[in-house]
């Protein structure tokens, strides 16, 4: 199953699981036209709510991110991946500003910045 709710977390787990699906679109784990687990599936694996996994998947086909094919089942919407990774864009830009922000408070250089993450990129994997 590869959607974790965590449950002390101060973000609602109804957020928690848009996010991950998004999350997982924006990287091609879920695909245009692929469906995914029904309401009460989804709810049973990510030990939710059925209202509460509901209620994420109307949110989600409301912004054009999943479709509802009556009998069928919830899909990826078709211009899903576009959708979430410039929203995936806009958040990781935010991210970084606010790092940036740290970073000048702390009275490092752009040169220095540059060079942190420069270093961050090529730890990871």
């Amino acid at each position: 199953m590869w959607v974790r709710i965590d449950n002390a977390s101060a973000v609602p787990v109804f957020q928690q699981l848009a996010e991950q699906i998004r999350a997982a679109i924006a990287r091609g784990a879920l695909r245009p036209g692929e469906a995914l687990p029904s309401i009460r599936q989804m709810a049973t694996e990510a030990l939710l709510n059925p209202n509460t996994v509901a209620k994420t998947y109307r949110d989600l086909e409301r912004e054009g991110i999943l479709r509802t094919q009556r009998g069928l089942g919830v899909f990826v919407a078709d211009g899903a991946p576009e959708l979430c990774h410039g929203e995936r864009r806009v958040a990781i830009r935010q991210q970084l500003g606010a790092v940036v922000a740290d970073g000048r408070r702390a009275g490092l250089s752009t040169a220095e910045l540059e060079t942190l993450c420069r270093e961050a990129l090529e730890e990871e994997p």
